[in-house]
């Protein structure tokens, strides 16, 4: 409660909520086309008419599967590797994508990089068109809305070649609006050319709870007001170019310190607080015309007596998100894998139950046969009027036209070589991620380093490999932007929880050098981090501390002097720690949340904008 009161009176003093709509298409995305409208304007009725007329033609069969966003292995949607082949008929009971589509007439698919989908840019452009192909060979033909997870930062489900920008607490340290909304601007139009047409992005939670598992830098910052106006940029640079944007997690999900992934978390919010706290982003979204919000596994008891998750609350998502807020586009919820959905109703039920209490799609079922077959059963036994089915069925249609689906779903080779990864897109990246970088402490001037006085550089810490990143572990990126830089760097990994033995190896590892950096990732107080920190403080060289994930590091590091956030381990953001480390680039970022005292919970040690340079 105490990050929470700082906020609040932070939020206070902030901006108003940029909420002036979408800016104009960007020219030039996917096959050449003009990319569709923001889409702001509401339909018109020839528009409704002609979708009306096309979910008229479709069995309760088709109008079912329509309702689904679903997974699938494989970077071909006919003809996926055997281990693919094997993953989608043990988890799916179908070869591959077309097969999917054939048998369950799915109206979207979600790309993931573990599920082998997002290879490379031209292979994801070819997956995207075959998937098209076979939402056209239907009996009803409707194109499919193709979708991902690509906050950037820690969460980016297709990597380089690429451009990779800053997450999202990144961005919210450098605090530019025109930089978020450009950020998303450029990943859109990248999106929309290798095929996909809808991001899961951005994040909209307020992050106030340092122990947060699961938002933490995914989202802005812990500043409401803040966080509003970065989403409302976002959502008019996704939108611009064409792409759904889908702001997440309603109706938030940035004070809870369980995982929704492996267990049902609580938000005890009151009305009053969720107003203050929870609800700008949402309500800045909605403003600015975003086509879809994700729904959070989360229990919120203000909201809803019976304790149901959000998901599957009809006072939460029709209740609050419809008629309070007067949101009228696509509703998806999260995961229908992730426990938290799953702990109180079953696989037969949540889908039925979320459909009931405002949903309009329903993402990546665990077995999408049990999905289909008990939503197939209510609508048939009148527990889901087909009426209502109708509707969300013209949500999710309307959405698609206005992305351009109906007009063009397709994409060319040549339309990924003029936008993806371009030389201006990754020079816009590197500037933008120039202005995240966070120093919290410089005492007696450690930095930057000088090439003079700390000519070779240790850089030790956290080996786990980025998502998206090409450059290997952090301590490897780290070291050789150090070394273009004219340092002598070395890279040690020492992991999450380094071993006496490391530690030891560390200690004389530096003896040998003049400096050492060291990246850490959300320590706490019981540590190893801490005792490797410690022991390379008493060598008497200096010592810089980065922490590459969540910003709170440096509470529970009280000898250090250097301290920096760069909000990811990703390999633009270590770049740009690498040239403030060096230097080369100011540090421009303020915290876009409070670091509380280790030892004071209660007490602020670094306020929501610190921000130091030299």
């Amino acid at each position: 409660m105490h990050s929470r009161r700082t906020v609040l009176t932070t939020a206070a003093a902030a901006a108003a909520v940029c909420a002036t709509g979408a800016a104009a298409p960007a020219a030039g995305a996917a096959s050449g086309h003009q990319p569709a409208s923001p889409g702001t304007e509401p339909p018109t009725p020839a528009t409704r008419a002609r979708l009306h007329r096309l979910i008229s033609r479709m069995s309760p069969e088709e109008k079912v599967g329509q309702l689904f966003v679903m997974r699938v292995y494989g970077h071909s949607a006919t003809d996926p590797d055997p281990a693919d082949v094997a993953a989608n008929q043990k988890e799916i009971g179908v070869a591959n994508a077309a097969e999917l589509i054939a048998e369950y007439h799915v109206g979207g698919i979600i790309y993931f990089g573990w599920a082998h989908n997002t290879r490379e840019p031209h292979q994801i452009a070819d997956l995207s068109n075959g998937i098209q192909r076979a939402g056209a060979a239907q009996r009803v033909p409707v194109p499919l809305l193709i979708s991902t997870d690509q906050e950037h930062g820690i969460v980016a489900r297709i990597g380089a070649p690429a451009t990779l920008f800053p997450g999202a607490m990144a961005l919210g340290a450098a605090g530019s609006r025109d930089d978020a909304r450009t950020a998303a601007r450029i990943a859109g139009q990248e999106l929309y050319a290798m095929g996909i047409r809808q991001d899961y992005a951005p994040d909209a939670d307020v992050n106030v709870n340092a122990a947060n598992p699961v938002i933490g830098m995914r989202s802005f910052g812990a500043d409401p007001q803040a966080v509003a106006q970065m989403v409302a940029a976002e959502v008019q640079g996704y939108q611009g170019a064409g792409v759904a944007a889908c702001a997440k997690h309603f109706p938030g999900h940035g004070d809870t310190d369980t995982d929704s992934h492996v267990g049902l978390p609580y938000i005890h919010h009151t009305a009053e607080q969720w107003e203050q706290l929870d609800a700008p982003p949402f309500r800045a979204a909605i403003a600015a015309g975003i086509d879809s919000i994700m729904t959070a596994h989360i229990v919120v008891p203000a909201f809803d007596a019976g304790e149901d998750p959000a998901t599957l609350s009809r006072p939460i998502l029709t209740g609050i998100l419809r008629e309070r807020l007067g949101y009228e586009g696509v509703v998806v919820t999260d995961s229908l894998g992730m426990e938290g959905v799953r702990v109180k109703y079953g696989d037969a039920r949540a889908p039925v139950l979320a459909l009931k209490a405002g949903v309009d799609q329903l993402l990546n079922p665990p077995d999408i046969s049990v999905a289909h077959a008990a939503v197939l059963k209510a609508l048939r036994e009148g527990e889901l009027a087909e009426r209502d089915i109708n509707n969300k069925l013209l949500r999710i249609l309307l959405l698609k036209d206005r992305r351009g689906l109906f007009t063009d779903p397709y994409t060319t080779h040549q339309a990924v070589d003029r936008v993806v990864g371009v030389r201006r897109h990754l020079e816009t990246a590197d500037r933008i991620a120039d202005r995240t970088t966070t120093l919290l402490r410089n005492d007696g001037g450690v930095l930057p380093l000088s090439r003079r006085r700390e000519r070779t550089v240790l850089v030790v810490g956290v080996d786990a490999a980025a998502p998206t990143g090409t450059g290997g572990p952090p301590t490897t990126v780290l070291a050789n932007a150090l070394g273009e830089l004219g340092f002598t760097a070395t890279a040690l990994s020492t992991g999450l929880t380094p071993t006496q033995t490391l530690i030891d190896q560390a200690v004389t590892a530096l003896r040998e050098r003049d400096a050492v950096v060291v990246a850490t990732y959300n320590v706490t107080a019981d540590s190893p981090q801490r005792q490797l920190v410690t022991a390379l403080l008493d060598t008497g060289k200096p010592v810089v501390q980065l922490a590459v994930r969540n910003p709170y590091d440096l509470a529970h590091l009280e000898g250090v002097k250097a301290g920096l956030a760069s909000y990811s381990w990703t390999d633009v953001e270590l770049r740009a720690a690498a040239r403030v480390i060096a230097g080369r680039r100011k540090p421009a970022g303020h915290l876009p949340v409070p670091v509380m005292r280790a030892d004071a919970p209660g007490t602020v040690l670094y306020p929501i904008g610190h921000g130091l340079t030299y």
